[in-house]
This record gives C-alpha cells, structure tokens and sequence, in this order.
C-alpha cells in the first residue's frame, strides 16, 4: 500500500480554544459582571426600602386606628411590640430599625422613620432615613424614586 502524503498542517487537530480567545471571553463576562452587579445591588436595596416604606404606611395606618379609638396618639408606640419594630419583620437580618420620633407622650402627632440598620448595605442607599408624620408628609422627598 502506498501512504498519501498529507501536509503537516493538514493532519494538526484542533483541542481547545487559544489564549486570545479565552481572554477574549474573560473580558466579554468582565464587561457583562461590571455592569450586571451594581444594578443587581440597587434593586436589592431598592426592593429592601420597599418594604421599610411599606412597613411604615402600615404603622400609620394603625396609628390613625388607634388615634380613631382613643382620641389621641399619646400611648401608640407603647401598643406595637418589638419585633415588628424592625424592617423586614419576622427576619434573621433585619435592613432598617422602624422607631417613632420624639415623646410617646405626645397626642396630637407623630414621626415614623425606618432607619438603615449599620453593617447593612442599606446604609449605602441614596434615600438615607425614611419617614412619615401624622399629616402624611413622607421624608426624603428628594430624589423623588424614595417616595
């Protein structure tokens, strides 16, 4: 039997990707993960401060339930237990401690705010501290996404 000769270049199989292809796919995911990441940050934090504003209308809605049946605001604080003075209630972690401004004593008004909890990523979010008072003024108002 007579062998064909076949070029050497012709007989190398392929195995793999070379390096520049690799580095090319490395960069594409960098690209992808720099972008990716922060935003998936943000919503988390947005989502967070979510349910802290949400936690809070709930807590001024039973503090307009209990002014409706007493009267007065005076006492209200005293009546929500401790657990649900953390936002997420119910959570191994909570993101924001919920707490009412000034005197328990006072009837005529109150200030609810959720403040983020320290060693959280939520102290890095731009709303800061949120809050509500018994007139329905919500605090920040600026940037306008807080509220």
């Amino acid at each position: 039997m007579s062998m064909i000769a076949l070029p050497v270049a012709n007989m190398r199989k392929s195995r793999g990707f070379t390096l520049i292809e690799l580095m090319i796919v490395v960069l594409v995911i960098a690209v992808i993960v720099a972008i990716a990441y922060p935003s998936y940050v943000e919503y988390v934090r947005k989502s967070r401060r979510a349910q802290a504003k949400a936690d809070l209308v709930e807590l001024t809605q039973r503090a307009e339930r209990f002014h409706t049946v007493n009267n007065t605001y005076a006492g209200f604080w005293a009546t929500i237990p401790d657990e649900e003075k953390i936002s997420p209630r119910n959570s191994e972690r909570p993101f924001y401690n919920l707490a009412r401004d000034g005197d328990d004593a006072d009837a005529d008004a109150f200030t609810l705010t959720a403040t983020p909890v320290d060693g959280t990523d939520q102290t890095n979010d731009r709303c800061g501290e949120l809050g509500v008072n018994s007139v329905g003024a919500k605090t920040p108002t600026e940037p306008a996404e807080c509220w």
